[in-house]
């Protein structure tokens, strides 16, 4: 491993610059936005009531809300990761064809996460609206916070997209590149051949007829003149 002598050698290293990528930070931003989110609901978001031992979730008492919650921020984390992965090898990636797959799913999946958690905000804060006030001597925090971090995932996941469509247009490949340059090939050998090319060379022979006095017009030739012929004397 390679370590640098200097701040300036550092600062122009691949990892500095990897890191300091758009896109490398929007996915950093949304991993820790959704591990705020299910690490929040997973901690603190199931309590027991006043006058029960029994564990139910903090948004209005319903597991469905803590459990899509958590299950999101998780997924949505370990997308993150993953992607986050796969671009710190995507200079090393030759095959044109896997990258724009890559760059497509990308761009599908970031708008999936940005539908997906503009949904769960919608829900999370519905059911917080009905949850009965004091009903739980913890666990308001952990809400707030999973419906706060929720909120701050849309916009994080739209410009994800956003930037992936970006990268979908700048390398989108050109179908029909080989086509053109072998019509011009083609175009190219099918050109009128030049004066000095041995095609326009007349072949003669002694039972074959030119080639350049087959081409001319037949008014174009000179006509014949008439003898006159002398009468005898009567």
């Amino acid at each position: 491993m390679h370590i640098p002598d200097s701040l300036q050698d550092l600062a122009n290293s691949e990892v500095v610059q990897f890191l300091k990528r758009p896109k490398t930070v929007v996915r950093i931003f949304a991993g820790v936005f959704s591990l705020i989110v299910f690490s929040s609901l997973l901690t603190d978001g199931y309590q027991n009531k006043t006058d029960s031992s029994q564990l139910h979730c903090v948004l209005n008492s319903n597991n469905v809300a803590c459990s899509f919650a958590v299950g999101a921020g998780l997924l949505a984390l370990l997308s993150c990761l993953a992607f986050l992965a796969l671009d710190a090898h995507e200079s090393h990636i030759a095959d044109s064809r896997f990258r724009t797959a890559f760059q497509l799913l990308d761009f599908i999946l970031a708008v999936l996460w940005a539908g997906a958690w503009f949904l769960g905000f919608c829900f999370l804060t519905n059911q917080w609206k009905l949850s009965p006030p004091k009903q739980f001597l913890l666990g308001s925090s952990s809400a707030k916070a999973a419906i706060t971090f929720s909120f701050f995932s849309i916009p994080l996941w739209v410009f994800q997209a956003y930037l992936a469509l970006q990268d979908l247009r700048h390398d989108a490949p050109v179908p029909y590149k080989r086509s053109m340059d072998e019509g011009g090939v083609v175009l190219t050998t099918l050109s009128p051949p030049s004066a000095t090319s041995p095609i326009n060379t007349p072949t003669t022979g002694p039972n074959n007829m030119s080639y350049a006095s087959s081409a001319l017009s037949p008014y174009l030739t000179s006509a014949k003149v008439p003898r006159l012929a002398m009468m005898p004397d009567n």
